[in-house]
C-alpha cells in the first residue's frame, strides 16, 4: 500500500475493518472485475463474500443486528471497493441508503421489521427518485399515491434508474400524495415497497422490465420500475407519516453524494498504481517512460489529485457523523471527486498510450466507470447550485 489516502485518527476497530476489506478486493474482485465487466454479469460470489463479511450490516446499529459502524468507516470500505470495482460498491449503495433513511427516519416497528434483516443481507435495498422526465427537478415527481376509503394507498406511475433495481426486494419509492399541504416539498411521501426480486411482474401491481443496457457501470442491475395501482398500507409510509418524503429523501441523498465521492476516489486511487506502474514498466528513447518530464508531471498531478478528494470526502463524512447538515459539504466532495476522478482516468489512460484502448487493459474499464461518477447523484452542476446558494446565505451582506 503507498501513501495515498491514508487517513489519520482511525480506531483498531476501523483499521481492521478496512484491511480485511483490502484482502478481500485484492483476491476475490480485481482478478475478476475485468472479465466480470466485460461480460455485464452479476458479481454473485463477491457480493456473497460481502454478505459474511458483514458489509450489508456495516452501519446498521448493533441493536438491530449490524456492526454500527459510522459513515466515514462506510465510505473508507466503499473506496477500497470502488478501487477493485465501481459496480460492486454499486450494490451496497443503495442498500445503505435505504438502511439509513430507516434508522433516521423510519417507525420502531419499520426497523424492527427490516434493519435485521437488512444487515445479513437478506432483505436488500433500493431507492427511487428518479422518474424519466423528471431529471434533476425533484419537485416535479409525477407518481402518485393516491389515498383510499379503508386508509391504504394506491401508487400508480413510472420510475427511472434503479441501482438494485432486479436484485432488490425492497424499494423506498418517492410519490406525489397531495394531501393539502401548503407546499409541493411537503406533499411527497416516501413508501416502502416490498417485492420479489427479479424481473416481469415482481408484486401486484409492480413490474421491473428488465436490465438498463449502459455504457459502463455493468454487471450491476439498473431498472425502470412501472406501478400500475400497487396497492400498499399506510404502514408502509417511512416513518408513519405523509408528508415527509423529500426531506427524508435528500438526508439519504447526502449519505449518497459521500459514498459516489468515495467511490470516485477509489476509481482515481486504482487508475493512478496502473498509471504509475506502467510508466515504470514501458521505455522510450531508452529509459522508462516515468523518466520523463512530461510523465513525471502527469503522476505528480494524479496523485495530488486523489489525495485532495479523498481528505474532502473523509471531511464530508465526519460531518454528517458529528450530527450536522453536510449538504455543502457533500456536494464540494462529489463534485471535486467526480471531475478529479475523470481527470485521473483520462491522464492514466494517456499514459498507457494505444494500449488504454484496448479491453486488455483495466484502464479501459475504468475509463468507462469514471464517466458515472459525473452524473451519480447529482450532477456537477446540481452540486455547484447547492453550494453556492448555501454560500449565499452564509455570506449575506
Amino acid at each position: 500500500m503507498g501513501r495515498l489516502v491514508r487517513t489519520e485518527g482511525l480506531t483498531e476497530e476501523q483499521e481492521e475493518i478496512l484491511k480485511v476489506v483490502r484482502q478481500f478486493v485484492e483476491k476475490e474482485i480485481l482478478p475478476v472485475a475485468t472479465e466480470l465487466e466485460h461480460a455485464d454479469e452479476y458479481p454473485t460470489d463477491i457480493v456473497e463474500g460481502l454478505k459474511e463479511l458483514g458489509i450489508f450490516g456495516l452501519m446498521i446499529p448493533e441493536e438491530y443486528g449490524g456492526l454500527g459502524e459510522s459513515l466515514l468507516t462506510y465510505a473508507l470500505v466503499v473506496e477500497e471497493i470502488a478501487r477493485g470495482w465501481m459496480s460492486v460498491s454499486g450494490v451496497i449503495n443503495t442498500h445503505f441508503i435505504v438502511a439509513y433513511m430507516l434508522k433516521q427516519h423510519g417507525t420502531e416497528e419499520q426497523k424492527q421489521k427490516y434493519l435485521p434483516r437488512m444487515a445479513t443481507g437478506e432483505v436488500r435495498g433500493a431507492f427511487s427518485m428518479s422518474e424519466p422526465s423528471l431529471g434533476s427537478d425533484v419537485s416535479a415527481v409525477s407518481t402518485k399515491a393516491t389515498k383510499l376509503d379503508d386508509g391504504s394507498y394506491e401508487i400508480t406511475g413510472q420510475k427511472m434508474w434503479l441501482t438494485n433495481g432486479g436484485s432488490a426486494n425492497l424499494v423506498a419509492v418517492l410519490c406525489k400524495t397531495d394531501e393539502g399541504q401548503d407546499s409541493v416539498y411537503k406533499n411527497m411521501t416516501t413508501f416502502l415497497v416490498e417485492k420479489e426480486p427479479g424481473f416481469g411482474e415482481t408484486a401486484q401491481g409492480v413490474t421491473i422490465p428488465g436490465k438498463i443496457d449502459k455504457m459502463g457501470y455493468k454487471g450491476i442491475d439498473t431498472t425502470e420500475m412501472i406501478l400500475e395501482k400497487h396497492k400498499i398500507g399506510a404502514d408502509q409510509i417511512l416513518g408513519g407519516e405523509s408528508g415527509k418524503g423529500f426531506y427524508q429523501m435528500m438526508d439519504g441523498v447526502e449519505v449518497g453524494r459521500v459514498n459516489v465521492g468515495a467511490r470516485a476516489v477509489g476509481i482515481a486511487n486504482r487508475a493512478f498504481e496502473l498509471g504509475i506502474a506502467y510508466a515504470q514498466q514501458r521505455e522510450t528513447f531508452g529509459k522508462p517512460i516515468a523518466q520523463h518530464q512530461a510523465i513525471l508531471f502527469r503522476l505528480a498531478e494524479m496523485a495530488t489529485k486523489v489525495e485532495a478528494a479523498h481528505a474532502m470526502v473523509v471531511r464530508a463524512a465526519r460531518q454528517k457523523d458529528a450530527g450536522k447538515r453536510n449538504d455543502v459539504e457533500a456536494g464540494m466532495a462529489k463534485m471535486l471527486a467526480s471531475e478529479y476522478c475523470n481527470e485521473v482516468v483520462e491522464a492514466s489512460f494517456r499514459i498507457h498510450g494505444g494500449y488504454g484502448y484496448s479491453k486488455e487493459y483495466e484502464i479501459e474499464r475504468l475509463y468507462r466507470e469514471s464517466a458515472f461518477m459525473l452524473i451519480g447523484e447529482g450532477t456537477s452542476d446540481i452540486q455547484k447550485m447547492i453550494i453556492g446558494r448555501a454560500l449565499l446565505k452564509d455570506y449575506a451582506i
